[in-house]
């Protein structure tokens, strides 16, 4: 018998638990948010009843007071029960546009190595079921750092998949694509366009008058329209299945909440009428934030709440204050190592909103009572919302606002002690180590900064929760690829890309627990294994708190549970999420 301090919820006079989990290693995550936990042996059993947690404890106890001839128990066999995993950030729709398009990735989640291979892709979607009914030929996934040929498909490389159909070839940062001369036509780019404020159309022949011959590739605010002509004109029966596929690809990596981290009012819209319309509600919780700028015009339609409608809540509201490092349109305090082609030696990225546009968002945030996260991947960005933060935090008074920063890849030090002072939650997206490391290294920040992109450590350092997320369909939603990214650091290559931030297992799953239910503020009902919490929990081949940090990345995900249901693998009585009538017109808000 254990001598784990047992819990359990108040006896309730009758009824028995409709489950109870033994036989495995029980990780609760309780106990302090950072630093070590307690030495106190895990517990043998969990009991859930009604999709709450009842019992935390010894099995013996279990098993007198929960257990009766309807009890399911639940043999864990060695493998490893933790809480439901929570995305701190995402596109839960993007995802399953993600699963429905073209797929562009390189290995180790694809096979493109080349711009033949990002062609024949394109060719084999072109007269596929889902692209037969698109008006574009569209994809999402590749990297021109990956490529053999080292940069971006171009307008030319796109007209040999079509001449008579527009064509988008979506980089996997989702910040930049390229389009054929078609799609050139129908977005009106011409060597007359100027460039929008906070995007680039890249030229070609610029002795064209007045600005150059477009050679295809878009970058920020220049791409975004693409990317919206381009998923609208897929076919209605397509779009709405956005939302069913990125639920299932959530659940089948552990996620029992996730994101829809830049949606427009009308997709917000469109999602509570599918929320409404499902059985029981969505499986998963979704939350949802709204694109500033919408939000600030129409504030009446965004309806923030902590509450769930049917698994859906509108948190607040999303800032986008540059583009992305891997895609070299970051906003740095300091240039980049190597420009992008075109680009003197003093180029440093550039800024998605000027200061004013940047302080009204926040400042409006604060005031409608919104949750505000703001993309930063620049250290230059992330100086502008530290000053943002200040003035609007400064004006509002205190309050408990959970300002969150999202991907926060070259933050400085001096950045995270103010993040620190200001009470910003820093979000990283640690897989960049994996992704994007060597480049990082090599050609976008030097051996110098590249060392310390997501830099855990020093929030860790400080005292402070921070979240690791994983901005699918940027990535695939891979928990276990966030977990190891942030234990091992590993490159492609295999090099260790700064030792020094590497966190512990238990650190980096706190990361996507207890520290992300803090994020959203839910963490009096998730994020950890106790009493009295949602039974939102995932079944794991082993523990990766306790394995080597070399073999976390091979553990695999058996089971994911929403509130004592299971979502993955999904049950044939599993209910259905519906498209009510008029619904699934454009799901999918296109800048991530």
């Amino acid at each position: 018998m254990s001598c784990v301090v047992t819990e359990e919820s108040p006896p309730t006079g009758s009824g028995a638990a409709d489950a109870i989990f033994h036989g495995g290693e029980i990780e609760t995550v309780a106990g302090p948010a950072t630093g070590p936990r307690s030495p106190d042996p895990r517990p043998e059993a969990v009991a859930v009843k009604d999709g709450r947690i009842v019992f935390v404890g010894d099995l013996d106890q279990a098993r007198a007071r929960w257990q009766d001839d309807g009890t399911r128990m639940r043999d864990l066999a060695g493998r490893a029960l933790l809480p439901g995993f929570i995305d701190p950030h995402g596109h839960v729709v993007g995802t399953g546009l993600q699963e429905s398009i073209a797929d562009l990735l390189g290995e180790p989640d694809g096979d493109v190595e080349d711009i033949a291979g990002i062609q024949r892709k394109l060719g084999e979607f072109a007269v596929s079921e889902i692209g037969s009914r698109s008006t574009w030929i569209i994809g999402f996934g590749y990297d021109d750092s990956r490529l053999a040929e080292e940069r971006h498909p171009t307008r030319a490389d796109l007209d040999k998949v079509s001449l008579d159909r527009p064509v988008l070839a979506i980089h996997q940062s989702f910040h930049l694509g390229a389009v054929n001369s078609k799609g050139l036509e129908l977005l009106n780019y011409t060597a007359q366009t100027p460039d929008p404020q906070g995007g680039v159309i890249r030229r070609g022949d610029k002795s064209i008058p007045e600005y150059g011959e477009p050679d295809g590739v878009l970058e920020e605010t220049a791409f975004n329209p693409a990317a919206g002509h381009a998923i609208f004109g897929m076919a209605e029966r397509d779009k709405a299945s956005f939302l069913a596929k990125g639920l299932a690809a959530a659940a089948s990596y552990g996620f029992t909440t996730v994101q829809e981290g830049a949606a427009e009012l009308d997709v917000l819209g469109q999602l509570r009428d599918v929320a409404d319309a499902t059985p029981g509600g969505l499986p998963l919780d979704v939350v949802v934030y709204v694109k500033a700028a919408e939000a600030i015009e129409r504030p009446e339609l965004v309806r923030a709440s902590r509450e769930y409608d049917n698994g859906l809540r509108a948190a607040g509201i999303k800032l986008v204050l540059d583009g992305s490092p891997q895609g070299r349109t970051a906003w740095l305090r300091k240039p980049y190592t190597t420009p992008p082609d075109d680009m003197d030696e003093d180029y440093r990225g550039y800024a998605a909103l000027g200061e004013k546009a940047a302080l009204d968002q926040v400042r409006a945030g604060y005031r409608h009572g919104w949750q505000v996260i703001a993309h930063v991947n620049g250290d230059a960005a992330i100086a502008q919302l530290i000053r943002c933060v200040r003035t609007a935090g400064g004006e509002a008074g205190p309050g408990d606002r959970r300002t969150t920063g999202i991907h926060c890849q070259t933050a400085g030090e001096d950045q995270i002690e103010q993040f620190r002072l200001l009470g910003i939650i820093p979000s990283f997206f640690s897989m960049h180590t994996f992704y994007w490391g060597d480049w990082y290294f090599e050609t976008v920040l030097g051996p110098v900064r590249a060392v310390d992109i997501s830099p855990a450590r020093w929030a860790l350092k400080r005292g402070m929760i921070y979240t690791s997320h994983h901005d699918a369909p940027v990535a695939r939603p891979s928990s276990i690829a966030i977990l190891s990214s942030q234990v091992t650091r590993l490159t492609r290559s295999g090099e260790t890309l700064g030792a020094h931030q590497c966190v512990s297992g238990l650190d980096a799953v706190r990361s996507i627990t207890v520290n992300a239910a803090y994020q959203y503020g839910e963490e009096a009902e998730k994020g950890t294994i106790e009493v009295g919490k949602l039974a939102d929990l995932v079944i794991l081949s082993a523990n990766p708190v306790t394995v080597p940090g070399a073999e976390i990345g091979g553990i695999t995900i058996e089971e994911t549970i929403k509130a004592g249901r299971t979502v993955h693998p999904q049950p044939g009585d599993a209910p259905s999420v519906p498209i009510p009538d008029g619904v699934g017109l454009n799901l999918f808000a296109p800048h991530c």
